[in-house]
C-alpha cells in the first residue's frame, strides 16, 4: 500500500515526464507529428507494392468482404508499432534518465510508464487514421471501438511488463538495448502482419498451427484483424490467452523492477 501511495503522489511527475516525451519526439522537426503518420503509411505503401509485384492474393475480410491488402497490413502495423516502440523505448528509458534518477528520488517505474504513455498517444493517432480509412473503404468499425480499447489495454499491460524487465536489465547489461532491436525485428515477421495467417496454416497444417500460435503476438494481431478487417468477434480463447500473457508479464515485470529498484541510482 505504501508503494501504491508513492505512485499516486507522483502522478503529476508521471504526467510531466509523459508530456516531455511527447513534445520531444519530433522536437525541431519541420513536419512534427506528421512523421507519426508518414512512417507507417510509407511502410504500407512499400509492402503493398511488393505484394502487387509478387501478385500475392489479398486476404478477404469475413464477413465484411473487405479485400484491400494495404488496410489489412495497416491494421496489423499500428498495434505492432505500439508494442515495438514501447518495448524498445522502455529498454533504454532508465539509462536515458540516469541524471534525474541519481539526483532526485521518485518511483522509478514512472519513467517506463511515461514512455508507454507517450508511445500510446502516437498510436492513438495512427489508430484514428486506420479507423477513418476503414470507414472510407466501407467497414463500419465504430461499434467495435470498445473491443479495440480492450485490445489496447491488454497490449499495454503486455508491453509494460516486458518494458519493466528490459529497462532494469539494460541498467546492469547495456548490451540488452542492442539485443532488443534484433529480437523485435524477428518478432515482426513472427506475427501475421505482412502475411495472413492462412499462409502459415497451409505450410504447417491445421494440426500444427498451435505451435505458431504459442506466440501471444499472433493472437493479439489476429484479434485486431478480426475486429477491424473482418468485423467479427475475436475468439474468446485468443483473448484469454493474450490476457494471461499480459497479466503474467506485468506481474513479473513489477516483481523484477521492485527487486532491483533500490540499486538503480547507484548503478546509473
Amino acid at each position: 500500500m505504501a508503494t501504491i501511495a508513492e505512485y499516486v503522489e507522483a502522478r503529476e511527475l508521471a504526467k510531466a515526464l509523459t508530456l516531455r516525451e511527447i513534445r520531444g519526439q519530433y522536437k525541431g522537426s519541420i513536419l512534427g507529428w506528421l512523421w507519426s503518420l508518414l512512417n507507417p503509411l510509407t511502410t504500407v505503401l512499400v509492402f503493398s507494392f511488393l505484394f502487387a509485384v509478387l501478385r500475392a492474393p489479398a486476404p478477404v475480410g469475413d464477413p465484411s468482404g473487405l479485400k484491400f491488402y494495404a488496410l489489412y497490413f495497416f491494421t496489423g502495423l499500428v498495434p505492432w508499432n505500439f508494442f515495438s516502440a514501447t518495448v524498445s523505448g522502455s529498454a533504454g528509458s532508465l539509462v536515458n534518465q540516469g541524471s534525474l534518477i541519481s539526483k532526485v528520488y521518485f518511483p522509478r517505474a514512472i519513467v517506463v510508464v511515461s514512455k508507454l504513455g507517450a508511445v500510446g498517444f502516437t498510436s492513438l493517432m495512427e489508430m484514428t487514421v486506420a479507423v477513418v480509412l476503414l470507414l472510407i473503404a466501407g467497414n463500419m468499425v465504430l461499434p467495435w471501438l470498445p473491443v479495440i480499447v480492450l485490445l489496447l489495454v491488454l497490449q499495454s499491460c503486455l508491453a509494460l511488463g516486458i518494458g519493466l524487465i528490459l529497462s532494469v536489465a539494460n541498467v546492469y547489461f547495456r548490451d540488452v538495448g542492442h539485443f532488443v532491436g534484433i529480437l523485435l525485428q524477428m518478432a515482426f515477421y513472427s506475427a501475421p502482419i505482412v502475411y495472413p495467417i492462412g499462409l502459415v496454416e497451409q505450410k504447417l497444417g491445421a494440426d500444427r498451427l498451435w505451435i505458431y500460435r504459442l506466440n501471444p503476438l499472433v493472437d493479439l494481431i489476429e484479434a485486431y484483424h478480426h475486429v477491424l478487417d473482418d468485423q467479427r468477434w475475436p475468439s474468446f480463447g485468443w483473448l484469454a490467452y493474450v490476457a494471461a500473457w499480459a497479466v503474467a508479464s506485468l506481474g513479473l515485470g513489477v516483481l523484477m523492477f521492485n527487486r532491483f529498484e533500490p540499486r538503480l541510482a547507484e548503478e546509473l
